[in-house]
């Protein structure tokens, strides 16, 4: 069983009263943020009197070394601080996890012993935020995506149609807390595309057009999200010329309606060197 508030103070599970305390002193003097002017030196102050009002009370001692870190959700007592916040008393929310102020001889028993804590108590929140950024084509369609969070690695369900911004939700990916799971509060960012421009639920592609098929008509193949559609194009397509593809967007997630696709042609000139001479002595003389 994991007990990092040992680790905390640097010191062993089967150390003395006068062991924990020296080595309190020792650690309070190195890092009061009066002496250490380091940026991390003032979180670490606080986790150090935060373990060491836990290890030097006989009675939340004892509780500490029945249930460990599992009193954390089952992270290290340096994660679980960090994941408080910086304006939260660590100090304080510990006497409340063992008791309340005095040595209470209630200890967890106030809660409704350790398999009801409830959360500790309802005081503290057992969701994980984090953030992924996705692929452009994976926020179209839909799919799935890798996420690390609370030493886990899997898969999670991406919705078609989502939006950056958006913050998808999975159940009991938290913190634990006892018998309380929290859920994991995905935050979406989407990765830019080189081939299409999302405006709400309409896309936009810009692709080739020989100079052939824009002069006198006929059908090139264009590659869409879905599949590749054979677009049919009339003659004397001019450069920017916009073929609409209804129905072929993104979807919205409320109502399950599709957005367009809109195809924007791209008319390819041919290296005039690369034209015979009678071709380019016609083209010289008629446009």
């Amino acid at each position: 069983m994991s007990k990092s508030l040992y680790e905390t103070l640097g010191v062993s599970e089967n150390a003395s009263p006068e062991e924990i305390k020296k080595a309190y002193r020792k650690l309070a003097r190195k890092y009061h943020p009066d002496i250490n002017k380091e940026a991390e030196a003032q979180e670490k102050f606080k986790e150090i009197n935060a373990a060491y009002e836990v290890l030097s009370d006989a009675e939340k001692k004892a509780q500490y070394d029945q249930y460990g870190d599992q009193m954390f959700g089952g992270q290290n007592f340096h994660d679980f601080a960090r994941g408080q916040g910086a304006n939260i008393d660590i100090e304080e929310l510990l006497r409340g996890m063992f008791g309340g102020g005095g040595r209470s001889a209630g200890g967890f028993g106030n809660f409704g012993g350790f398999g009801g804590f409830g959360g500790f108590g309802g005081g503290i929140d057992l969701d994980i935020q984090t953030k992924i950024t996705i692929p452009f084509i994976t926020s179209i369609l839909g799919g799935k995506h890798m996420v690390s969070a609370a030493g886990q690695s899997f898969d999670v369900k991406i919705p078609a149609g989502i939006k950056s911004g958006e913050t998808l939700r999975v159940k009991s990916k938290g913190k634990r807390s006892g018998t309380q799971v929290g859920d994991l509060l995905i935050k979406i960012d989407i990765a830019q595309s080189n081939e299409y421009e999302r405006k709400g639920d309409d896309l936009y592609k810009t692709f080739d057009l020989p100079l052939k098929e824009a002069l006198f008509g006929g059908a090139v193949d264009v590659v869409t999200p879905e599949k590749t559609v054979s677009l049919k194009v009339p003659q004397n397509t001019k450069n920017g010329q916009k073929f609409r593809l209804k129905g072929k967007g993104v979807v919205d997630r409320k109502t399950a309606l599709r957005g367009d696709l809109y195809l924007i042609a791209n008319v390819i000139l041919p290296n005039i060197d690369s034209l015979d001479l009678d071709l380019k002595k016609a083209l010289q003389e008629k446009l």
